[in-house]
């Protein structure tokens, strides 16, 4: 008997909290935005995006960014240590 009972008071549950804000009694907070006439329409889940028009980087393209971006960290962390490192006078 109390499991029918629970699981009428989900089935029940479950209708009526899509539309409690609806009801009169609890309405809508006075600065809520109306609501659209028409319902917006389900964003296109399937579709997929156009190619890209880029071409992925050449090895030796890839190489030279990967020396590049290993000579600016170089530089940082030599900027780090002299300066947590000041000269003693």
């Amino acid at each position: 008997m109390g499991a029918a009972l629970l699981a009428l008071g989900q089935m029940l549950g479950g209708c009526a909290s899509s539309h409690i804000a609806d009801a009169p009694l609890v309405g809508l907070p006075a600065n809520t935005p109306a609501r659209p006439a028409v319902a917006p329409d389900y964003v296109p889940v399937n579709d997929t995006p156009p190619p890209r028009a880029d071409t992925p980087l050449t090895p030796e393209q890839r190489a030279q960014l990967t020396r590049d971006l290993t000579a600016a960290r170089e530089r940082q962390q030599g900027v780090k240590t002299r300066a947590s490192n000041p000269p003693a006078n």
